[in-house]
């Protein structure tokens, strides 16, 4: 059956229904309680939270799926709430090395605070994983108007970085060991004279 002209389609009307004020209101106020629920951000006022929350939205991604790609530019960060996510580097010949493995709780992509702001991993989904995205750009906003809440997140984004350095530290000296050989750079005995 055809319905009369100038009547809402049903997906129509389900999509004026998603549009409401107050749908956004309570999505908006979900989204603020999950944010203040991790512990990624334990000790923010509701102020920060809140700002938080206007710059993020909730994300998912299958596995095998680019979160984001190596050299490409840092405008946002995720945190992870379920799923697992790897961050890889390529080399020159195309081989793509894994540097660490995420879970929930992790965050993810901290280039988006420091100059030149560029990704310096690429990563990847490996099981389903939801997360929570900002825009990192837009926090940055933030952060150089409250500079609280700009000391509060890069205390954060430190010690992610810190944990992100060990993690490369450790994965290059797997690579130096199943790559290079043992004798490689070991100073020679020197040979006895005659």
């Amino acid at each position: 059956m055809n319905s009369p002209v100038g009547m809402a389609s049903q997906t129509d009307q389900v999509a004026s229904i998603y549009a409401t004020p107050e749908l956004n209101d309570v999505l908006s106020q979900s989204l603020y309680v999950l944010i203040e629920q991790q512990l990624f951000f334990k000790g923010l006022n509701s102020h920060h939270l809140q700002l938080l929350t206007d710059s993020a939205l909730e994300m998912k991604f299958e596995p095998g799926q680019a979160i984001f790609a190596e050299g490409s530019p840092a405008n946002r960060f995720y945190l992870i709430l379920e799923g697992e996510v790897v961050l890889e580097s390529e080399k020159e010949d195309r081989n793509v090395i894994p540097i660490q493995t995420l879970g929930p709780g992790d965050a993810l992509g901290w280039s988006w605070l420091f100059p030149p702001y560029s990704l310096h991993f690429s990563a990847r989904a490996v099981k389903p994983t939801r997360a929570i995205f900002f825009y990192g750009t837009r926090l940055r906003e933030h952060c150089d108007q409250d500079h609280e809440l700009g000391y509060q997140l890069m205390k954060r984004i430190a010690e992610v970085t810190t944990q992100s350095l060990h993690a490369t530290q450790q994965r290059l000296m797997q690579y130096i060991d199943e790559n290079i050989p043992k004798n490689l750079g070991t100073p020679s005995a020197p040979e006895p004279a005659l």
